[in-house]
């Protein structure tokens, strides 16, 4: 890379020190004025040490004052740390471009904090600073012109290096260059940073080496998921929260559950580790960008009372586990709002019930099942109940139509559902101090009915449509009801009066 500075003339080159290459250049009298100030250029025209200058030209100090809200340089010349500042800059020793190396790390005269260097093809960086001029060799030393001015600012980036848990999040970053977007001071960054150990579980899990890992052209991705654009702290997380990171393959699903909080399947093991320009929270997992059976769900715009229900029930870490091998039915937000009907509950009193989680348990399979796969018969779920697959004419689960069939992700797959599954109830909670007792449940040709009432109440049976198969008045301690000619499926059977009713869900079996 040529450099644009110019030598002053009349001095000869043996006799050019690192402040003489500064000063004779039109191109960083800012520089000059600064050393000149703090008693710096004693220091650098002096033959008796060597010095690397990374020396800032006049469009760096201008876009300082920018980024500081000064108004010209006498401002910037009177900060109280200009002295720390400018010696952040300058190293002990003499070191060409030739002796630098992508990743390496050196200690200025000012050692509040360490210089990053990174080499990106034929682009040399010094943090944030990319360097335009290089080589410009004095009597003793060497003078490097950059683009930026650099401050002794502990980064986000510093957290990781300084900390002993994060080696090889630390190599990943090096090895995709992105150490200078990440040493920005006046960047605004969130990073999710996973631990040694969480590396060390996504390896195993994704069956690579670290090595592996580095030489992946989906590095620089990976890490770019990890990193919002703008500062949140823990306090502005919320349950449910949707946030897109730098990296745009997929967006990050913050779940709140207590005092636990998960980004995707990764729990937040240490919240709000500040920097100056950002904030870190340590994770104990790797995210990775893949689309998961939860995200097919988020981009669906026929499934929004599913995801709400997901969110509520704290299932969206399950679910975006990239190293989870899932099926998934998923019904319809039409099929949810003829299940509601049926159950004469409105969304909200579903996303409030305590057999919220049980039910969408219920819609998952603890393996990837594609369509072709299914067999008639019963599949267990992750509630433990099993569901029930007809592949006689098309696929059904229970009474469900599978209406679009093997959405496939990188955690598993999505069956589309015209009804929503809710597992086998075999009693039905208190109404007004009634107590109810449905057996046996699943039925087939008749149900008992106990409760503990003389009133009369309505008991009405619903298909999973919201149709009423079956409609009659019951009182006193006990009923027998006859379901003998009613097809066999999944129903809704609710008992009460007009300003109450409680219902339960009933399997008929022939």
């Amino acid at each position: 890379m040529a450099s644009t500075l110019v030598l002053s003339t009349g001095l000869a080159f043996a006799q050019t020190t690192v402040y003489d290459v500064i000063a004779g250049s039109p191109n960083h009298t800012y520089l000059k004025a600064a050393l000149d100030q703090e008693g710096l250029d004693v220091v650098l025209d002096a033959n008796t040490s060597q010095y690397t200058v990374f020396a800032p030209d006049n469009a760096a100090f201008d876009q300082l004052i920018i980024d500081l809200d000064l108004i010209d340089i006498n401002d910037l010349l009177a900060l109280t740390d200009l002295s720390n500042i400018l010696q952040y800059h300058v190293l002990s020793g003499s070191v060409p471009s030739s002796n630098v190396s992508n990743g390496q790390i050196v200690t200025p005269l000012h050692t509040d904090n360490t210089l990053k260097l990174t080499i990106d093809g034929a682009i040399v960086y010094v943090n944030q600073a990319e360097v335009n001029g290089i080589d410009l060799m004095g009597s003793n030393g060497y003078v490097h012109s950059i683009d930026a001015v650099l401050l002794d600012n502990e980064t986000v980036v510093d957290i990781a290096i300084d900390s002993p848990d994060h080696s090889t999040l630390v190599a990943a970053v090096i090895e995709a260059r992105l150490i200078p977007a990440l040493t920005n001071p006046f960047s605004e960054l969130t990073v999710f940073a996973p631990t040694d150990a969480a590396f060390a579980s996504a390896l195993t899990g994704l069956g690579i080496s670290a090595a592996d890992l580095l030489a992946s052209p989906d590095l620089t991705d990976i890490l770019l998921y990890h990193v919002i654009g703008s500062e949140v702290l823990s306090t502005n997380l919320s349950n449910g929260l949707i946030a897109q990171p730098l990296s745009t393959t997929n967006s990050l699903k913050v779940t709140i559950n207590g005092a636990d909080v998960f980004v995707n399947q990764a729990q937040v093991t240490t919240p709000d580790v500040q920097a100056a320009n950002g904030v870190v929270h340590i994770l104990n997992g790797v995210v990775l960008p893949g689309e998961t059976v939860a995200d097919i769900a988020i981009d669906s715009p026929n499934h929004t009372t599913l995801v709400a229900a997901v969110i509520e029930a704290r299932l969206l870490p399950a679910l975006t586990n990239p190293f989870s091998e899932l099926t998934v039915f998923a019904p319809t937000d039409a099929a949810f709002t003829a299940a509601l009907t049926a159950l004469g509950i409105s969304a909200a009193d579903l996303l409030a019930s305590p057999e919220l989680t049980d039910i969408l348990l219920y819609h998952v399979i603890g393996s990837e099942v594609l369509s072709s796969a299914l067999t008639n018969g019963p599949v267990t779920t992750l509630n433990g109940q099993d569901v029930i697959v007809d592949i006689t004419s098309g696929v059904m689960i229970n009474d469900a139509n599978v209406t679009t069939a093997n959405l496939t992700s990188t955690n598993g797959v999505v069956h589309i559902t015209d009804g929503v599954l809710l597992p086998v109830s075999t009693s039905i909670a208190e109404l007004d101090n009634l107590d109810i007792l449905v057996y046996p449940n699943p039925a087939a040709n008749q149900l008992n009915i106990s409760l503990n009432s003389d009133e009369l109440l309505d008991l009405t049976l619903l298909d999973v449509n919201g149709k009423i198969v079956l409609s009659r008045t019951v009182s006193s301690f006990s009923n027998t009801i006859d379901i003998s000619r009613i097809d066999a499926g999944l129903y809704f059977l609710r008992i009460g009066n007009n300003q109450n009713y409680s219902t339960t869900k009933i399997q008929i079996t022939k």
